[in-house]
């Protein structure tokens, strides 16, 4: 939930943790630490892809979404592992923890990556000196490196978390976009992706500067509403508060993975849908959640993205049912151009328990077979009161925070195809 509030003399921290899934790996494995070590979906897969990788690994031209065979040629040595899920959330999970000794407010939005708002500081430390000490606990206590960014709103400081890695601590005020922000060129701007950059391109936009000084109207016409907000944003404003809150908020429950090659053969992309179809699935399961919407995600060759998109009356949240409606919607819609990514998604999810499930031919057999005990539960009702006895619930158990972080593996396949420079 994005909370917009007026605010004055805000100091807000992005804690990035750096190159968290190789990190996570050499403080396990610490034989691992000073080597070259990356993370890839299929280890044994030439045409698998990298997840992320150690700055031993960087240092030697490896970078995250290489395929292996061109990693392992430029790098050898390169030690190759699958990624252990379960591993990184006890990590995040902790991380998080660590932060929220300072303070409530703390927003995670990734599984490496949060906000904190210390406006409210009641430490006798100054904010410099906590985010040290921040740094200084993760590596220590947890022996996970991060950079942080400080700065008076969540976008300066993501981008100032960006700075310097690994290990930076960036401050970034208003007064220093001009020199530190503004000569950028617009795709190193949070919030700016291929897309964007070459519509802003195309339009005459070069830098960060450049969107700072343009005519509203002229990026709104390129971009909508997200123009607007890329103005504000070159120029330093954004009102967004530190949401504890917003990490519950799920609207979708979605997945896409990159493709170790572009693909065109039907058996193969059937395989991904599948596979895609029952991530989700099960995803939507460990939550109690279903959707009424769902939607797949097609990346070509030449990097067009489309998306279809179908709605249904009942919700949508068993396997095979997801992968049936995935499959036809991309049946009916890929036009035979190679593939690169793809990807399955529901859409507008609610709490299965607070639902009432609409009744139709496809579930009259299940309530049917319930019609005597409803008639039993009814009776009871009339006779000693509508609340004396109700339909039971599924109880929704809450993360374990013994051995689990609260976030959802959305956040780790967020991460895996999106993981930050």
């Amino acid at each position: 939930m994005n909370i917009e509030k007026q605010t004055t003399s805000r100091v807000i921290l992005h804690i990035d943790m750096n190159s968290f899934y190789a990190s996570v790996e050499q403080s396990y494995d610490p034989s691992l630490k000073g080597k070259a070590i990356a993370i890839a979906g299929n280890p044994k897969e030439r045409r698998g892809i990298l997840v992320t990788c150690s700055y031993e690994a960087r240092a030697r031209g490896v970078y995250t979404t290489m395929s292996v065979w061109e990693a392992k040629r430029k790098c050898p040595e390169l030690i190759l592992l699958p990624p252990n899920f379960e591993r990184y959330r006890i990590a995040s999970k902790a991380m998080f923890d660590l932060l929220r000794t300072y303070t409530h407010l703390v927003e995670p939005v990734s599984i490496d990556e949060g906000y904190v708002d210390l406006s409210e500081n009641e430490r006798p430390m100054s904010v410099v000196e906590i985010a040290n000490e921040i740094q200084q606990r993760l590596l220590t206590e947890l022996d996970l490196p991060c950079s942080i960014g400080i700065a008076p709103n969540k976008f300066l400081a993501k981008t100032a978390s960006n700075l310097k890695k690994p290990m930076g601590i960036t401050i970034l005020r208003k007064r220093d976009m001009d020199k530190l922000l503004w000569p950028l060129p617009v795709i190193e701007m949070h919030g700016v992706g291929e897309s964007t950059a070459k519509k802003l391109n195309s339009i005459g936009l070069q830098t960060i500067g450049d969107i700072a000084h343009a005519e509203e109207g002229l990026l709104k016409e390129a971009l909508g509403k997200n123009g607007s907000r890329l103005k504000n944003r070159a120029n330093g404003i954004d009102h967004r508060s530190v949401d504890p809150d917003s990490v519950y908020d799920t609207k979708s429950v979605g997945n896409s993975t990159t493709l170790p090659s572009d693909e065109t053969d039907l058996r193969e992309l059937k395989k991904v849908i599948k596979r895609l179809s029952y991530k989700v699935a099960s995803r939507l399961e460990s939550k109690r959640l279903a959707g009424p919407t769902v939607s797949i995600q097609i990346r070509d060759a030449d990097w067009h993205n489309s998306s279809r998109s179908q709605s249904f009356r009942n919700l949508v949240y068993e396997k095979d049912q997801l992968f049936e409606i995935s499959w036809n919607l991309f049946s009916k819609n890929w036009d035979g151009q190679p593939i690169r990514l793809l990807g399955v998604t529901v859409s507008n999810v609610v709490d299965r328990n607070d639902f009432t499930e609409q009744l139709s031919i496809y579930n009259y057999e299940e309530h049917a077979k319930e019609e005597p005990i409803l008639k039993l539960v009814e009776s009871l009702q009339t006779k000693f009161g509508k609340d004396m006895i109700t339909r039971g619930k599924t109880q929704v158990k809450k993360p374990s925070f013994e051995s689990k972080t609260s976030f959802s593996k959305d956040f780790l396949d967020d991460h895996t195809d999106r993981e930050k420079k």
